[in-house]
């Protein structure tokens, strides 16, 4: 599975959710006071992800 998402604890006790890439975190959300709303964090960027533009500022 090279790409897939992941929820962990941080230090402080909240559910973060982490896309991982090739075993690396690439990007990971806010920490979340519950798992559902980490879950849903997860499931905003499936759905509204694929269609997001870039926007270069360089």
């Amino acid at each position: 599975m090279a790409h897939h998402f992941k929820i962990k604890k941080n230090k402080a006790g909240e559910f973060v959710a982490y896309f991982m890439y090739n075993a690396e975190a690439i990007f990971w959300t806010e920490g979340y006071s519950s798992k559902a709303s980490a879950k849903n964090a997860i499931a905003s960027v499936q759905k509204n992800g694929p269609g997001a533009e870039t926007v270069d500022e360089s």
